[in-house]
């Protein structure tokens, strides 16, 4: 076959992927979105809030223990799950394989924890979900081995173009964080698979962006300071999470399922008590933040609430996602320096909501390890390219600070090596 005829027929495997990815996605969100509108009092999405206090830590244990009698059943090698699984096959020598199992795993498996309060994303099973539609179709096609890992990516790019409404993000994650090396070939493929998953996304919820965000301007230049401030804020905050998240991953390296599982709903529930808003994926807590509908003393608990109950559950390997607790840590942090600065500073500033969008694609960008990413999602979260310039500060800055402790790794890479070590 002719190179421009390969490049065709590769590309309309790409968009048949971007299809599958979404299509998929999209059946993982209903799961959890219509399972949290039977259950929880309030029959809204995220309503953790609404459960009576014994519920809130009774909960995710509970759930904790169930996910962790059935994994104990599994074949170990149908545990591996999520974004580091994928990290694992596709950069083994040879062809790459994504088992059909470990996906069926990852899609009851994932919904179930988040479903029972904790602390994980669905953005994450996403990426496996759509990841292995495109190995598997490539496979099943007989597709050579480059063809298989291209298909592999597009599938990686159109989860995150449906999940977020966001695909030049999708191009720029499977660039930075799956280290997909940018050929035109392959990229081409890439593109037209996230902008099938956009458009799948948009037919089921609108064009509107995953979070609606008003009043994004800034107060003065002098604001500059202050945006590299939090972007060193961030820095640290991304730091301490994958540092927790590792340490955590390689001190339980031996433990079975059910007891790590337990542990992480005990720590989520016990935390909840106090802060109901971290179970979940809480993105109806963001929507509150950007919405400035919270106060500096919930702010500044959330954030701390959160990081840690997402480095427990990420280091003991529940099987659900982390980019999404990334982004409401990062926007409650960066809408505390919002709310908080307008007192201690001598000029004037932008809203609560203008520094709690800088924060969470910032707190993204550097526990990812992927700038590009954050940038794009910033841009396409809020058709505003006026924004790019305060956000190219905070992410910049953010990245920098991360990098200087956790070198160029991600925090997927960080868990994947502990991943390794259990095996060897």
């Amino acid at each position: 076959m002719k190179p421009q005829s390969a490049l065709i027929a590769t590309t309309l495997w790409g968009a048949a992927t971007g299809a599958a990815a979404a299509l998929l996605v999209l059946a993982f969100r209903w799961v959890i979105e219509d399972g949290q509108r039977l259950f929880l009092p309030s029959g809204e999405l995220g309503g953790y809030e609404s459960l009576p206090g014994w519920a809130v830590l009774v909960l995710p244990l509970a759930g904790g223990v169930v996910l962790g009698l059935v994994f104990e059943r599994l074949d170990p090698q149908l545990r591996e799950v999520g974004i580091v699984h994928v990290l694992r096959r596709i950069k083994r020598p040879g062809r790459s394989v994504l088992p059909f199992r470990n996906a069926v795993v990852q899609f009851f498996a994932g919904a179930f924890a988040i479903l029972c309060g904790q602390s994980v994303d669905r953005e994450g099973p996403g990426v496996h979900l759509g990841a292995t539609a495109g190995n598997l179709l490539g496979r099943r096609i007989g597709a050579s081995g480059v063809n298989v890992y291209t298909l592999t990516a597009c599938g990686g790019a159109a989860s995150i173009a449906a999940a977020f409404n966001t695909p030049l993000a999708g191009v720029a994650f499977v660039i930075e964080v799956l280290h997909v090396r940018y050929r035109i070939e392959r990229f081409i493929p890439i593109i037209a698979a996230s902008v099938i998953g956009a458009i799948i996304s948009r037919a089921r919820y609108g064009d509107n962006p995953a979070f609606q965000v008003m009043n994004l301007d800034m107060g003065s230049l002098y604001e500059f300071s202050l945006l590299l401030g939090l972007g060193v804020l961030l820095g640290v905050l991304a730091l301490a999470f994958v540092w927790g998240a590792d340490r955590l991953a390689h001190a339980t390296r031996g433990w079975r399922p059910l007891p790590a599982f337990a542990c992480a709903g005990a720590v989520t529930g016990l935390v909840g008590l106090a802060y109901p808003q971290v179970l979940g994926v809480s993105y109806d807590t963001l929507s509150a933040i950007l919405d400035n509908r919270l106060g500096a003393a919930l702010l500044a608990g959330l954030t701390v609430a959160k990081l840690a109950t997402t480095a427990v559950a990420v280091g003991l390997r529940v099987p659900g996602g982390l980019i999404g607790p990334s982004l409401v840590i990062g926007g409650a942090a960066g809408a505390l320096v919002g709310v908080s600065a307008p007192g201690w500073v001598g000029f004037a500033t932008g809203s609560e909501s203008f520094y709690g969008t800088m924060g969470m694609v910032a707190m993204m960008g550097a526990v990812l390890q992927a700038p590009l990413a954050a940038l794009f999602a910033l841009l396409e979260l809020t058709a505003d390219p006026g924004i790019i310039l305060p956000g190219m500060t905070v992410v910049v800055t953010a990245d920098l600070v991360a990098r200087q402790m956790l070198g160029r790794d991600s925090v997927f890479d960080y868990l994947r090596r502990r991943s390794e070590e259990r095996e060897g």
